[in-house]
């Protein structure tokens, strides 16, 4: 049954969800600035891609709200702290938060937002949900590189891409810097995580292999 969208709970749900994914980006905003102190350069620019992609979300769940524009909505929520000096530990908050939002917060808002007879709204809350899986994911799985010093050293060979020149590095354990653009090896990441890469694997060769 259709209800009325000042008088429902998904109106309130809305700005819930905006104001934790306002939160969220800004806490990845600060973790990346804690990745870059530690070296990490590329773990910098995954917390400030996915926090693009959290202001993303606010900006979707507030064009939800803009007939209330000029409105103040009153609502409760809990929202986390995560401050710790340690990589592992912000990215183990991070996938948690993901979590949480991917597998009990949003599927409830879409529930409750298709009982009203908010479709749109409804659709949108399971598909972003899908969207902080994926989030959630790559948080774990860099936690688990970090924990387990798998970041920088595979004893069964990987491939890792220079996130400053695009230069390709395959071995079982990274150089202390880039031998193309000698950047420090905090620029490099995963290739399996690298952006733009296109296809499976670089397909890259060096020269001697």
């Amino acid at each position: 049954m259709a209800v009325n969208f000042s008088q429902s709970r998904t109106k309130e749900n809305l700005m819930r969800a905006f104001a934790g994914e306002s939160q969220a980006r800004n806490r990845y905003t600060i973790a990346a600035e804690e990745a870059e102190n530690k070296g990490f350069y590329a773990l910098k620019e995954i917390f400030l891609f996915t926090a693009e992609q959290e202001r993303a979300h606010a900006a979707r769940f507030y064009e939800f709200l803009k007939q209330e524009a000029g409105n103040t909505i009153e609502i409760d929520g809990t929202y986390p702290v995560d401050q710790s000096e340690s990589l592992v530990e912000l990215l183990n908050m991070a996938a948690h938060n993901e979590r949480q939002e991917h597998e009990d917060v949003y599927p409830a808002f879409a529930k409750t937002a298709e009982e009203e007879g908010f479709q749109d709204v409804a659709y949108t809350f399971r598909e972003i949900a899908e969207v902080e899986k994926v989030h959630g994911v790559r948080f774990t799985k860099l936690a688990d590189m970090l924990k387990n010093e798998t970041y920088y050293e595979k004893p069964e060979g990987d491939e890792w891409m220079c996130l400053n020149c695009g230069y390709i590095f395959k071995g079982t354990k990274l150089p202390t810097m880039c031998p193309v653009c000698h950047k420090e090896r905090g620029y490099f990441i995963p290739a399996c995580m690298a952006p733009y890469l296109g296809f499976e694997g670089s397909g890259y060769e060096r020269k001697g292999e």
